[in-house]
C-alpha cells in the first residue's frame, strides 16, 4: 500500500486542530498578552473546531489540554479543562441549531460560550481561594471576542484545506 501525496496532504491538515491544541496548552500561550490587551486563543480554537468539525477534537482531548494548560500555568487542576468543555459544549449545541454557517452568525453565537466559559472560570478560581482580577477578565473576553473573525478566517482556511 503505497501512500500517495494526495491523501497524505489532507490527512496532515486534518490533525493540525489537534496539534495546535496541545501545542497551545503545552507552551502555556493560550492566553496571549499584547500590551493592554490579551486574547483567549484556547476558546477560539475549542469554539471553532467543535462547531465545525467536531471530529477533529475530541472532548478527551479537550479535557487533557485543559489539564496540561493548568499544570503549566500553575493553576489548580481542572480549571481550565471545566472552561474549555463549557467552551466545546456551547458549541456542541448551537451546532445542533444552526441553519447557516457564516462568520456573524459563528461570532454572535460565540458571546454565550465565552461568558460560560468565563463564568466557570471566575467561580472555580474564586472557590479555590486564589483571586481574580475582574477587570483583566472582562478585557479579555471583549477582545477574545473581537479577535474572533480573525481566527475564523484562518481556521476557515485550514478546513478548506483538509477537505481536498
Amino acid at each position: 500500500m503505497a501512500l500517495q501525496v494526495n491523501t497524505l496532504i489532507p490527512k496532515f491538515f486534518q490533525l493540525i486542530p489537534l496539534i495546535l491544541l496541545f501545542l497551545i496548552s503545552l507552551n502555556g500561550i493560550s492566553i496571549i498578552e499584547i500590551s493592554f490587551f490579551t486574547v483567549n486563543i484556547h476558546y477560539i480554537l475549542v469554539y471553532y473546531w467543535t462547531l465545525k468539525q467536531p471530529e477533529s477534537l475530541g472532548y478527551g482531548f479537550i479535557f487533557l489540554s485543559g489539564i496540561i494548560s493548568d499544570v503549566v500555568l500553575g493553576l489548580p487542576l481542572g480549571i481550565n479543562s471545566l472552561s474549555l468543555l463549557f467552551v466545546a459544549a456551547t458549541a456542541a449545541y448551537i451546532r445542533v441549531f444552526a441553519v447557516r454557517v457564516t462568520l456573524i452568525n459563528d461570532w454572535l453565537s460565540f458571546i454565550p460560550a465565552l461568558l460560560l466559559a468565563n463564568f466557570i472560570y471566575f467561580i472555580a478560581l474564586y472557590l479555590s481561594g486564589f483571586s481574580t482580577d475582574y477587570l483583566s477578565l472582562f478585557t479579555s473576553s471583549i477582545f477574545t471576542f473581537i479577535f474572533y473573525p480573525v481566527l475564523w478566517l484562518i481556521f476557515a482556511g485550514i478546513s478548506s484545506l483538509s477537505k481536498l
